[in-house]
């Protein structure tokens, strides 16, 4: 399995990334969610080493359900790569909307909790001229894991190609605290939530079968099965995988016969 990435290349890549991206943009630095989990974490270390600590600033964006310890690794993070943050609590936002958001479905409040602190963040990233700092991995990115328009909104992503395990790997070459690796991955969107018990798929096991589905475009039922996914592991990473295919594209446009709009026109 070749899962197991290069982290000095891997590191250089996505800080030189980023570097040119903002340099591009002519904006100011990056502005993240700083959840206090391991995605947004490394991003904003990755941010860090690639613009400088003065050109990043993380929003911590609780709600009163948020677990104390998301705030509390979220400003270990900051602390650790000497980023500033700001807090903006986004209860009465969603009082405001839901009234009692006890009689609401657990997955759409979640939802709009997702969207609201885009909303903030975009917001924000436009008072201070950044660019909005995405968080989302391969494996979220392939399953679907994630709000359309809410968490995997962004204006550029460092951790889109990175596999959850390889976010773990580069997460230990960054340094991230301790705390903020082991914890069980969650999005802290209500009281027990973890993103494995509502995928119902391990991260671990699931990035392998991803790797051969997409990496290795294996397509043989019986080749994934020698090798220890069994039917119920495939077909549930196969829904996932397939009904969520419209959150890795732009909406829709009806063709009605014109070229693409290219990104960029110079003039003879």
């Amino acid at each position: 399995m070749e899962l197991h990435i290069n982290e000095i290349e891997s590191a250089a890549t996505l800080e030189r990334f980023l570097s040119e991206k903002l340099k591009r943009s002519g904006l100011s630095g990056y502005i993240i969610g700083l959840s206090g989990g391991i995605d947004s974490s490394l991003s904003a270390a990755v941010a860090v080493r690639a613009v400088g600590s003065e050109k990043v600033l993380g929003l911590i964006l609780p709600y009163s359900r948020s677990h104390q310890e998301s705030e509390k690794d979220a400003l270990l993070c900051a602390a650790k790569f000497q980023f500033k943050t700001e807090k903006i609590d986004i209860t009465p936002m969603l009082e405001a909307y839901f009234g009692n958001i006890d009689n609401v479905e657990p997955v759409r409040a979640g939802n709009k909790m997702a969207r609201e602190r885009m909303s903030i963040l975009f917001d924000k990233a436009s008072l201070y001229g950044c660019l909005v700092l995405g968080t989302s991995n391969r494996t979220e990115i392939c399953l679907g894991y994630g709000t359309w328009y809410g968490d995997v909104a962004c204006s550029v992503n460092p951790l889109g190609m990175l596999y959850k395990s390889q976010v773990r790997q580069l997460a230990s070459y960054y340094q991230i605290p301790e705390s903020i690796i082991s914890k069980p991955p969650t999005a802290d969107l209500w009281p027990g939530q973890t993103d494995e018990g509502e995928l119902g798929l391990e991260y671990e096991k699931v990035d392998r079968l991803l790797f051969l589905l997409i990496e290795k475009q294996i397509r043989e039922r019986k080749a994934l099965n020698d090798v220890g996914f069994d039917d119920r592991f495939i077909d549930r990473t196969l829904l996932l995988l397939n009904r969520s295919y419209f959150k890795r594209h732009l909406p829709e446009i009806a063709d009605i016969g014109y070229p693409p709009i290219p990104d960029n026109i110079t003039l003879d």
